[in-house]
C-alpha cells in the first residue's frame, strides 16, 4: 500500500513539474515569434519553423543569423541550428530505454525529446513518473510554444523588444528548480559549474552550438572521472 501511495505521489509530482515547466518555457515563445518577424521572416514562416524544428535554441540561432545576414546567410543559419540540435541525439539515446521503444513511441518521441522533457523525466526515479514527466512536458511545451510563437509574431510591433520582459529568465528559473534538489553532492556541483563556466566563456567567441557541445563534453569528462565523487563517498 505504501508503495502505491509513493508511486501516486511521484506521478502527481511529475504532472505538476511537467505543466510548470511547460508554462514557463512556452511563455518564451512570444519572444521567438516577435524576434523572428523582426529578423525578416513572415508570420507563416515563423509558425512553420516552430512546428517543424521545435527546439528553442536552434530556432533562435537560425533567426539570429538570418537577421544579421539575410537569405545569403541561410547556410550558416542552418549549420548553427544543426549544431545546437545535435544535443537532442544524446537526449534520445538516454531517454529511449526509459520511455519505451514501441512503434508509436519511436515515431512521436523524437519530436518531443528536448532539454525540458529530458530534464523533467530524469528528475524522477519511478519509471511511470518518468514517462509522465517526459510526455506532459514535451507535448505541453509543443502546444504552448506554437501558440505563443503565433501570438508573438502577430503582436511583435505592439510588444516592442520582447527581451525586456525577461521571459527567458522564466525558462531558466524552471530549469534551476529542477536542478537544485540534485545538487546535494560535490560531484554534481562540480559537473554543473564546470559546464556552465565553459559555456559562458566560449559563447561570445564561437559559433552558436559549439559552446553547448564543448560544455557537454566537459560535463561528461568531469562526471566520468568522478572528480570529487570519492570525497562525497568518504
Amino acid at each position: 500500500m505504501a508503495d502505491d501511495t509513493e508511486r501516486s505521489a511521484a506521478e502527481r509530482r511529475a504532472w505538476r513539474e511537467g505543466l510548470g515547466v511547460a508554462l514557463a518555457t512556452s511563455a518564451y515563445g512570444v519572444s521567438f515569434g516577435a524576434l523572428s518577424v523582426a529578423s525578416g521572416l513572415d508570420v507563416w514562416q515563423t509558425c512553420v519553423l516552430s512546428l517543424v524544428m521545435f527546439t528553442g535554441g536552434s530556432q533562435f540561432a537560425f533567426i539570429g543569423v538570418i537577421g544579421a545576414g539575410g537569405l545569403a546567410a541561410a547556410p550558416a543559419a542552418i549549420a548553427s541550428a544543426g549544431l545546437l540540435g545535435v544535443r537532442n541525439v544524446a537526449y534520445g539515446l538516454r531517454m529511449a530505454p526509459l520511455i519505451g521503444t514501441g512503434p508509436q513511441t519511436r515515431i512521436l518521441a523524437p519530436h518531443f525529446t528536448i532539454d525540458e522533457s529530458t530534464a523533467v523525466a530524469l528528475a524522477h526515479a519511478e519509471p511511470r513518473a518518468r514517462r509522465i514527466g517526459f510526455w506532459v512536458t514535451g507535448i505541453g511545451i509543443y502546444l504552448g510554444w506554437n501558440l505563443t510563437t503565433l501570438l508573438g509574431a502577430l503582436l511583435g510591433d505592439v510588444l516592442g523588444d520582447p527581451r525586456q520582459y525577461g521571459l527567458d529568465a522564466a525558462a531558466a528559473a524552471a530549469f534551476l528548480a529542477l536542478l537544485w534538489p540534485r545538487l546535494s553532492q560535490r560531484q554534481a556541483i562540480a559537473v554543473g559549474v564546470a559546464a556552465a563556466v565553459v559555456a559562458t566563456v566560449l559563447t561570445p567567441e564561437l559559433l552558436p552550438g559549439i559552446p553547448v557541445l564543448v560544455a557537454a563534453a566537459v560535463a561528461v569528462i568531469v562526471g566520468w572521472t568522478n572528480w570529487l565523487g570519492r570525497r562525497d563517498a568518504a
